[in-house]
């Protein structure tokens, strides 16, 4: 494999550990949210160091003519993946700004569905560097739906216990918007799945 082809999966594989790195620790934050600042600002520097390995990847696509996969395929995954650590950063972002300093267990059972689903995006775009061993990517991409599968119940048993315990008005939509938008992150790792489902399609 040429050097630049090589380094194009190497830039996914990057993608996907921060990404990981990313959700770690945001769960950290959330299950012991002592420094939101700090936690916050930390969450942000790992989303500042994915958007350079997106543009390194943009960049990559404008200078090479010829690339292993689909150029629109290519841009849409590094994309949707840069989507999941927006959305991650925002969460803290969130957190911080409101000071939720006490957290729930929903949140937590919710970030940890979200971590989970990213690691199956790394193992999934691990493997798009043997295209003709679809078996164990379609495994992870089977994985990721699951994950958005239980996000989307998470959610809905979410809302209602905060609608039900819940007595500030002011703290009901805080913790709404994070809850919705922690589905969301684990709906974009549902997306990265979809464009692999495809890039594996058309090499198959």
């Amino acid at each position: 494999m040429r050097p630049h082809l090589k380094n194009l999966f190497s830039l996914f594989e990057q993608q996907g550990r921060k990404t990981i790195e990313g959700c770690q620790a945001l769960l950290e934050m959330i299950e012991q949210p002592q420094s939101l600042e700090a936690q916050a600002q930390r969450v942000s520097q790992i989303e500042h160091e994915c958007d350079e390995i997106t543009h390194t990847v943009v960049h990559w696509l404008h200078r090479t003519l010829i690339t292993p996969l689909d150029r629109t395929a290519i841009h849409t995954l590094i994309t949707c993946m840069d989507d999941v650590m927006d959305l991650v950063e925002a969460i803290a972002d969130r957190m911080a700004l409101y000071q939720l300093s006490v957290t729930t267990t929903d949140a937590v059972e919710m970030t940890r569905c979200l971590l989970a689903s990213a690691e199956h995006v790394l193992g999934a775009v691990n493997g798009l560097r043997e295209l003709r061993k679809p078996g164990a990517i379609l495994a992870h991409c089977a994985a990721i739906a699951h994950h958005e599968t239980v996000a989307d119940h998470l959610l809905r048993a979410a809302l209602a216990r905060l609608l039900r315990e819940e007595k500030a008005p002011l703290r009901v939509l805080q913790w709404k918007e994070i809850y919705e938008t922690l589905e969301a992150a684990t709906d974009r790792c549902e997306d990265v799945a979809n464009v692999i489902e495809g890039v594996v399609l058309e090499n198959s």
